[in-house]
């Protein structure tokens, strides 16, 4: 036995022990047994005036407008030092609403799952989908070595010509707030930090950062915020992103009743606020409840940085609110586990399995809006289609912007657009490979499948006619920084359709939209179906819908207005305005966005919200509704066809204490077995059934009656029912 050996070996195990127990109350944070309020209190305590400023400010990380990657930063949005002192990661952020994106191909050649378009997620009626989608983000985010994402976008879509609709979740806050609060939290599951924005009222693109958003307190209380709140209750965000434009006379990242009043002092909010990117335009921003610059090279001075400093040298700034500041960040980093389990680039990535998770969200988020004498799905012994247009032998279209995503290998195809501005070198179609027309022809090997790229009428129709059936495409790009001038399709392409189901009466239309469109040739099409922008598999998503592999079973999240005059802006705000000019955006409709007004007015859309198709059929009965604190309605749904099936039901509060309304306070998403019946049973949030009282700040159930109803769409309602609820105020 060798003595002085163990004995050496013992006192080195001792100074392990030793050196871990002197560490161990030098970083008490660290303490996993702490809540993150704890811990985060504990580690700012420890930090100086310059290392708490400098969480508060970071610059873009991408090279664009002579910007260079900041050094240590992986390349993407934006980028935050760390304290290595301390021991506090360093934040790399990506947007992320729709896959980790990749701006201008900063780090070359690497690529990620490309998830439906929001809208597309958001026709699925499914947070099932949208905790996947979440999940999918936060996994490659982690292995690319992200540990915030700039995810959860939830503005509701007051306008169809905005350009960003098609990131967003539709116009309505339930379900809105819904499916953002899942994606959200299948980020943050993953151990990465996720935002939510833009907050709020970011409704336009046109001249984003001189409108003026103009509503009332409780109108913006019963919409716009209450699918924020919403949002952040079931994700638990750990950052709010504020937005460019202004809310009632004050910028949104400057805007103390928003950021001071509604969202920390009413909702209790313990997380942090970034700005958007060339959002901040003074250090008293820190005031009005902003706790994080980004992006500062666009705001031209880094307001929370040196001035910052200053300010609070002088006075100007109580050093208690850099604190606050700090800790909140500290927290939500804290929550979302990035100081336990650190982020690190070079995780194994499993792109097979995002691109499965994106496959099923987009076939359940296709619509299908028409369907002529059961033209769909189309039969296996079609003999002879005809593909046209809308770059279909390349891939499905993509929307544009800071939440473009490229898959692993780059995009099969690039059509650039061009453009001055900001958004100038982002303005290019981007076609991921995923290729209908090659997934059309895989399915059936026995049939002719030809394609004509659809730039010339004449060719395109006598493809249609030389063909069984056709399947033509209809292309809207939208991008972030613009706005749809109107709501047709760009570069011809309604004459296109036009006169190719004219030629073949077997014609389906396929739509890749960021949003509604008007349809002049909707009567002679045979069938259409709305595909959205459908992500990493989208073309399979598409063949298998069409042929019936999939049964459809996506609902409008949007309403298809027969005209834009249907809306209260028939023309877009600000753009006859002066550059650099400030304007009202005045949302005069309040609270009654998209069906709501259209109930309220009587006006008749293309298609209602809520609206889709099926191949087989569904059925409601045995309405029960009971009342009291809020509403619980239960109902059963039957498969009366003979295919199984996804439904979508949907319930409608459309009287409330003898006052008529229509707003959504209920959906389920349900799969049947031809003949199945279940029974759905939906309680109300009390939110969806109250008034917002601006003068006492609070939520007020007025006692009485109320009436809902049950059914496929906004407009299609068969069952039919009410109940007494208490009257009662709700914290706002």
């Amino acid at each position: 036995m060798n003595r002085p050996l163990i004995a050496a070996a013992s006192l080195a195990v001792l100074a392990v022990a030793s050196a871990a127990e002197a560490q161990a109350p030098s970083r008490p944070w660290m303490n996993g047994k702490l809540s993150p309020d704890e811990r985060a209190a504990l580690l700012e305590k420890e930090m100086t005036l310059d290392e708490r400023i400098g969480l508060l400010h970071g610059p873009m990380s991408m090279p664009i407008f002579g910007i260079k990657k900041p050094e240590g930063a992986i390349g993407s949005a934006g980028y935050i030092p760390g304290v290595p002192r301390l021991g506090v990661p360093a934040v790399n952020e990506s947007d992320a609403s729709l896959g980790v994106t990749n701006p201008l191909n900063v780090r070359p050649g690497d690529g990620a799952t490309a998830l439906p378009s929001g809208l597309s997620l958001a026709a699925t009626f499914s947070t099932k989908l949208a905790y996947d989608g979440g999940a999918v983000v936060g996994r490659e985010a982690r292995a690319k070595g992200f540990n915030v994402q700039l995810a959860g976008g939830v503005n509701l879509a007051r306008d169809p010509r905005n350009g960003r609709n098609f990131e967003y979740l539709g116009e309505d806050p339930w379900l809105a707030g819904n499916l953002a609060g899942a994606a959200i939290k299948g980020i943050e599951d993953q151990g990465v930090v996720s935002t939510v924005k833009h907050f709020s009222l970011n409704g336009q693109e046109t001249k984003r950062h001189f409108a003026n958003s103009v509503i009332d307190e409780a109108a913006h209380r019963e919409s716009d915020l209450l699918a924020f709140q919403i949002a952040i209750e079931k994700g638990q965000p750990g950052s709010v992103m504020c937005a460019y434009n202004l809310v009632n006379g004050d910028y949104s990242c400057g805007n103390p009743h928003l950021l001071n009043d509604v969202l920390k002092r009413d909702w209790g909010y313990k997380g942090w606020v970034m700005s958007d990117w060339g959002a901040v335009h003074a250090t008293d921003y820190i005031l009005k409840g902003l706790d994080q610059q980004s992006g500062e090279q666009l705001d031209g001075t880094t307001w929370f940085g040196e001035p910052l400093k200053a300010a609070v040298q002088k006075g100007e700034v109580p050093a208690a609110r850099i604190s606050d500041a700090a800790r909140r960040i500290l927290r939500s980093m804290f929550a979302a586990g990035l100081f336990d389990k650190p982020v690190e680039p070079g995780g194994a990535i499993d792109y097979d399995a995002g691109a499965a998770v994106a496959q099923a969200a987009a076939a359940e988020g296709i619509v299908l809006l028409k369907n002529r004498d059961g033209l769909l799905p189309l039969a296996k012994t079609v003999k002879t289609i005809a593909v046209i247009g809308g770059h279909a032998d390349a891939g499905v279209l993509s929307g544009g912007g800071s939440s473009q995503v490229v898959p692993p290998g780059g995009a099969q195809r690039v059509v650039p657009l061009g453009g001055e501005g900001m958004m100038g070198p982002f303005r290019s179609q981007y076609f991921n490979g995923s290729s209908p027309l090659a997934a059309l022809r895989k399915a059936l090997p026995e049939a002719k499948v030809t394609f004509d790229d659809g730039r010339y009428v004449a060719s395109a129709v006598a493809a249609a006619k030389a063909a069984d059936v056709v399947v033509v495409f209809g292309n809207q790009w939208m991008g972030e920084g613009e706005d749809a001038p109107d709501l047709s399709l760009p570069d011809g392409q309604d004459a296109l359709i036009a006169a190719v189901t004219a030629a073949n009466p077997n014609a389906i239309v396929v739509l890749q939209t960021g949003g509604p469109v008007s349809m002049p040739w909707l009567d002679q099409a045979g069938a259409v179906v709305e595909a959205w922008y459908s992500g990493a598999k989208g073309g399979e998503a598409i063949a298998n819908v069409l042929l019936g592999a999939v049964n459809p079973s996506g609902r409008l999240p949007m309403t298809f207005p027969a005209a834009i005059d249907q809306y209260p802006r028939a023309q877009l705000p600000g753009l006859t305005v002066p550059e650099k000019t400030r304007f009202d955006v005045v949302y005069s409709e309040g609270a009654d966005v998209g069906y709501r007004r259209f109930a309220k007015t009587g006006a008749k859309p293309l298609f209602p919200f809520g609206y889709g198709l099926s191949y087989t059929t569904f059925a409601y009965a045995n309405l029960k509704v009971t009342g009291g604190e809020t509403l619980s309605v239960s109902f059963d749904v039957t498969n009366t066809g003979q295919r199984p099936g996804k439904d979508a039901p949907q319930v409608y509060l459309t009287g409330a204490a003898g006052k008529a309304t229509q707003r959504l306070i209920g959906f389920d998403k349900i799969d049947l077995k031809a003949g199945e019946t279940r029974r759905v049973t939906l309680t109300a949030d009390p939110r969806v059934l109250a008034s917002f009282d601006a003068k006492a700040n609070r939520w007020a159930l007025t006692g009485g009656d109320y009436q809902v109803a049950v059914g496929a769409s906004s407009a299609d309602l068969t069952l039919k029912g009410a109940a007494k609820v208490k009257a009662r105020t709700l914290k706002p």
